[in-house]
């Protein structure tokens, strides 16, 4: 299979290519800048530069690769670390590569016979107990909220489209890796636990996103949520995670005093985000996480990490 991978050097695209080309599969990866072609081409793609943005770019990409299916991993993420409250303009960028990227994207695959799409989408404090995306989410994630169900109405409108929605993400080039802004915040004490800390936050490794991304090219349709196996606590997660890098325990604040420093929106992750679940995914994708507990693979990954402060891959 030929697979086209926008987004190729992100968190995800760098687990992503390298498990494509060992499986046999012809990988055409692309960035926004030739810089990285060094790191495409050690992956094991066929480098491409290419905006997703420019619509006629994307049209004459897709119609020169001739792939047999896309995969669309592009994102614009900066280090957020645990500033919640600038979400929305922090994602600006990736919000764009959500709506306008993925509607040229699909018009390149349309125009070239392409019949199978599979797209990043994100579940965390966008989606309801109820499982659709929240009509009125914090304030602080509102457009991001607007440019997912965007995303997953135009995947979802397509043949063969499919839309991950993943969990929050550690592991290499990540927020939550060795030199990542939220372990130097933990190590801190920057991150504390707001409330009673009984929101859920769902984990998921970059190698077991890519995993399940290489299960959607030939099975499923539609919007999968594709996470660890056990939804976490934010009084559970944090204090385990502050424990496994040898830092000191999460300081606690009441609900009122996160909202007035932190915002609604990290205030609500805290306390009230809902939990999900993942069997729908490992059902219809045949999919199962290497790292079915985000305890596990804390352990595995982030174990005595240092706190040095770097940027997340994008």
């Amino acid at each position: 299979m030929r697979v086209l991978v926008a987004g190729a050097t992100g968190a995800v695209g760098r687990q992503l290519v390298p498990l494509l080309a060992d499986a046999g599969h012809e990988v055409v990866g692309t960035s926004r800048s030739e810089s990285k072609f060094a790191v495409l081409t050690a992956l094991g793609a066929t480098p491409l530069a290419l905006d997703v943005l420019d619509r006629e770019a994307v049209r004459r990409a897709v119609a020169q690769v001739q792939p047999d299916a896309i995969v669309h991993q592009a994102t614009a993420l900066s280090a957020l670390g645990n500033n919640f409250r600038n979400f929305d303009k922090l994602f600006a960028g990736t919000n764009r590569l959500r709506t306008v990227g993925t509607e040229n994207l699909l018009a390149g695959a349309r125009e070239a016979g392409v019949t199978r799409f599979v797209a990043q989408s994100y579940r965390w404090a966008f989606v309801d107990a109820h499982g659709a995306i929240r009509p009125d989410p914090p304030a602080a994630f509102r457009e991001s909220a607007a440019a997912l169900r965007r995303l997953e109405e135009l995947v979802t409108a397509a043949p063969g489209g499919v839309a991950l929605r993943y969990g929050g993400f550690y592991g290499p080039h990540t927020s939550l890796a060795d030199g990542g802004p939220q372990i130097a915040a933990i190590r801190k004490r920057q991150l504390p636990i707001i409330g009673d800390g009984g929101g859920y936050w769902t984990f998921l490794h970059v190698y077991d996103a890519a995993t399940a991304t290489i299960a959607a090219l030939t099975k499923g349709a539609g919007v999968y949520t594709v996470i660890d196996d056990e939804p976490a606590r934010t009084r559970d997660w944090l204090p385990y995670l502050a424990h496994v890098l040898g830092a000191k325990a999460p300081r606690h604040v009441p609900a009122w005093v996160g909202r007035l420093v932190a915002g609604e929106g990290a205030t609500f992750m805290m306390t009230a985000a809902p939990t999900a679940s993942n069997e729908r995914a490992k059902r219809e994708l045949g999919w199962e996480p290497r790292y079915a507990s985000w305890r596990d693979g804390f352990r595995a990954e982030l174990s005595g990490v240092s706190g040095r402060a770097s940027a997340a891959g994008g």
